[in-house]
C-alpha cells in the first residue's frame, strides 16, 4: 500500500513509502537534506516497519522536537493505523 505523509517542524516537506507485509519499501523524502535523507531511505528499504519505527521515534534534529527520520517513525505508525482499520 502506498503512503504520503506531509512532514512537520522539519526541512523536508513530505515522504512517500509503501508497505506490504509490514515491509517498507519506496521511500522518498521531498526536500530536506538530499544526501542524508536518501541514505536513511536506503538504510530502511526492505525493513520491518516495526524496527524501522523502534530505531527512529524519538530523533532530534538540534533544537527541534522531531527530525526527518523521526517523521518517518511517525508516518509509519499511521500508516499501520490505517492498514489495521482496513483489515
Amino acid at each position: 500500500m502506498h503512503f504520503t505523509y506531509k512532514t512537520q517542524g522539519t526541512c523536508s516537506s513530505a515522504i512517500d513509502f509503501d508497505v506490504e507485509n509490514n515491509v517498507l519499501t519506496n521511500v522518498v523524502f521531498t526536500g530536506g537534506c538530499n544526501g542524508n535523507l536518501k541514505g536513511i531511505g536506503s538504510l530502511v528499504e526492505g525493513m520491518n516497519v516495526d524496527e524501522v519505527i523502534r530505531r527512529l521515534q524519538g530523533t532530534h534534529c538540534g533544537w527541534k522536537e522531531t527530525s526527518c527520520p523521526d517523521q518517518l517513525a511517525r508516518a509509519l505508525t499511521l500508516a499501520q493505523e490505517k492498514m489495521a482499520q482496513n483489515a
